[in-house]
């Protein structure tokens, strides 16, 4: 298919992956949004990371993980493998294209399907990119919790139309009303990674999905990214809290989780975001 000459091209995945610290450390977010996604996790709230390519949706997807507990039984399907987890009960599965005679193919889809039925305490998809939206979603609404997955999207509100979009690639016909009801039960949090004109991959939002108005997804942005400035060709800024104190708080404080109410202040003349 390469019209000039044949072409090759190698991705090639580091051995040592980012931990939650080097991510702070590059910046990426800040210690309290780590501390508010790291309970999160912890309690089985379904994470969906959105992003560019290239934005660290990936990289991010690993340092939410280290939050998993140890004792608890992991199923991951990617296309290509590429996470590296602590966890000692970890089952690792990988798509596989067909064959020159087109047989023998395994899709995302379908090692879904098979990994609900291997008793998972968590199911982590790598990427979620055509049919195998609508049996996430159905998985994370029938008790499977505490699911992370990414997605290709320009913004959090993007990444709850392309969801939209994906499941209808499933071949099922669905209202769209129905197919939001369930993209607003099944996820809890929406994180949206950017990778900045400098170079530097940062977490722009966190926004927590609160139902639905009319046909319109209800999100509270809990973290937003404010630009201050420029230094040189570095984008100045710092992932802060807009105020708002999710609902989810109120839900961990019912498990008996001491949430601090100190990680969702707004700083003192902050700007308020509507």
């Amino acid at each position: 298919a390469s019209i000039d000459y044949p072409t090759i091209s190698i991705r090639r995945f580091g051995r040592q992956r980012l931990r939650r610290q080097d991510l702070i450390g590059l910046e990426m977010f800040s210690e309290e949004a780590m501390a508010f996604l790291d309970l999160v996790v912890r309690h089985r709230k379904n994470v969906l990371i959105s992003g560019g390519t290239g934005a660290g949706k990936s990289t991010l997807l690993g340092a939410l993980a280290e939050a998993i507990p140890w004792d608890e039984r992991i199923v991951t399907i990617e296309d290509t493998a590429e996470l590296m987890l602590d966890q000692t009960h970890v089952v690792r599965m990988e798509t596989r294209p067909s064959n020159v005679e087109g047989r023998g193919e395994i899709s995302t889809r379908d090692l879904l399907v098979n990994a609900l039925r291997m008793r998972p305490t968590r199911i982590i998809v790598g990427e979620v990119r055509g049919g195998e939206a609508l049996e996430m979603l159905q998985a994370m609404n029938t008790g499977h919790d505490g699911g992370l997955s990414t997605i290709h999207a320009n913004s959090s509100r993007d990444a709850l139309h392309r969801l939209e979009t994906l499941v209808l690639m499933a071949g099922i016909e669905l209202p769209s009303r129905a197919i939001r009801e369930q993209i607003v039960s099944a996820i809890d949090l929406l994180v949206h990674v950017s990778r900045f004109e400098d170079g530097v991959r940062r977490v722009e939002s966190i926004s927590e999905l609160s139902g639905l108005e009319g046909n319109t997804p209800l999100m509270s942005e809990i973290f937003r990214f404010e630009r201050r400035g420029r230094q040189g060709r570095r984008v100045m800024g710092a992932l802060v809290p807009t105020g708002v104190v999710p609902r989810v708080v109120d839900e961990l404080r019912a498990r008996g989780d001491e949430v601090p109410m100190s990680i969702f202040r707004r700083a003192p003349g902050a700007a308020r975001h509507v």
